[in-house]
């Protein structure tokens, strides 16, 4: 649904946001790709398509690379390899963070705007925090937001609603004033868990399923929708 097609008044106290980042702010499968086939071809492994990585990412780095490996060796070959793979996918993505990704339309407006209504903003991802940063002040993103949590910043990742219950809780304000955006079911788990009203946007990852089976209070096509939503509840 687009902004304002209908009346949410679960979103009438809303007085902050957590944004997602991979699939919600950016495309970013391009930089995994070059990085997950950098490591790849140190193990002389075939490249995988842009694809079959974009059905892969959203849980962590540690489940994304046990996931690739998996795709060659089987469990006991997964754990003998996991450490050189991580240290080859850190030292690849890092040397290409942010090179190949792209902003999704109307993320910088979107943001500026829910800046402009009084909204306080935090980016949880599950993406590292030493990727998460860099990313973000390379994008010209990180002026918009008060707090940033990577995947690694706590002791538990989303699905789980720690990183978004410890927002609430740095911002001082209870669950159902601060709605969760983001791309994935992870996403929306986490803030049903915390107590957060949830948006979801329709073009990210999602693991490959619909974000339509996926237990939200609105599909937003833009970021720019979301902050006009949250102020028409206003």
């Amino acid at each position: 649904m687009g902004a304002g097609t209908v009346t949410h008044p679960v979103l009438a106290g809303v007085r902050a946001a957590i944004i997602d980042l991979d699939g919600t702010m950016l495309d970013t499968v391009p930089d995994f790709h070059v990085a997950i086939n950098g490591m790849r071809a140190e193990f002389k492994l075939p490249a995988i398509s842009a694809e079959a990585i974009s059905l892969m990412i959203g849980k962590g780095s540690e489940n994304l690379i046990r996931t690739v490996l998996a795709l060659d060796f089987d469990a006991a070959g997964v754990e003998q390899h996991f450490e050189k793979a991580m240290d080859g996918y850190q030292r690849h993505y890092l040397a290409i963070n942010g090179q190949h990704s792209t902003l999704y339309p109307d993320v910088e407006a979107g943001l500026a705007a829910m800046k402009a209504a009084g909204l306080r903003l935090a980016c949880v991802t599950n993406k590292p925090i030493a990727f998460a940063l860099p990313l973000l002040k390379l994008k010209n993103l990180d002026q918009y937001f008060e707090i940033v949590y990577g995947g690694d910043s706590l002791a538990k990742k989303k699905p789980d609603p720690l990183p978004l219950l410890q927002v609430c809780a740095d911002f001082d304000l209870a669950p159902a004033k601060v709605v969760a955006i983001g791309d994935s079911s992870n996403d929306a788990q986490a803030a049903r868990a915390a107590g957060c009203p949830v948006l979801t946007v329709p073009y990210g990852y999602n693991h490959g399923h619909s974000i339509h089976d996926t237990d939200s209070d609105g599909i937003v096509n833009t970021l720019l929708d979301a902050a006009q939503l949250i102020r028409a509840q206003h």
